[in-house]
């Protein structure tokens, strides 16, 4: 499995060696589509993204990423058996703008 998540200021970084991966996935500022993604990879991306804890909730409940692009923010807030404050960025500013980007990049 391609790690595409690990995102930093300067780029797209392997967490496990700090080494900068030239081979980039991220296609004109974006990251793959969603809806292609596994669990792990939709775990993967909520711990690079700082959200290590909360990263199991959507591993004990089997989140893929066509389920991740269904998900409201309800079930976001209190499906997932999260904190609140946690909850609501997750859902704010990772759930909601993946969703964003999904739709835009198949409305063409």
């Amino acid at each position: 499995m391609k790690n595409y998540y690990n995102v930093t200021d300067s780029g797209m970084e392997d967490k496990t060696n700090g080494s900068v991966d030239t081979k980039s996935p991220v296609e004109n500022g974006q990251l793959p589509d969603p809806a292609n993604w596994g669990v792990a990879d939709v775990v993967n991306y909520f711990k690079a993204t700082g959200f290590e804890e909360q990263a199991t909730a959507f591993q004990d409940q089997e989140i893929d990423g066509k389920s991740l692009l269904l998900m409201t923010r309800n079930d976001v807030l209190t499906g997932l058996s999260i904190k609140l404050g946690p909850a609501l960025k997750i859902y704010e500013y990772h759930v909601k703008p993946l969703q964003t980007q999904h739709l835009k990049s198949n409305a063409s």
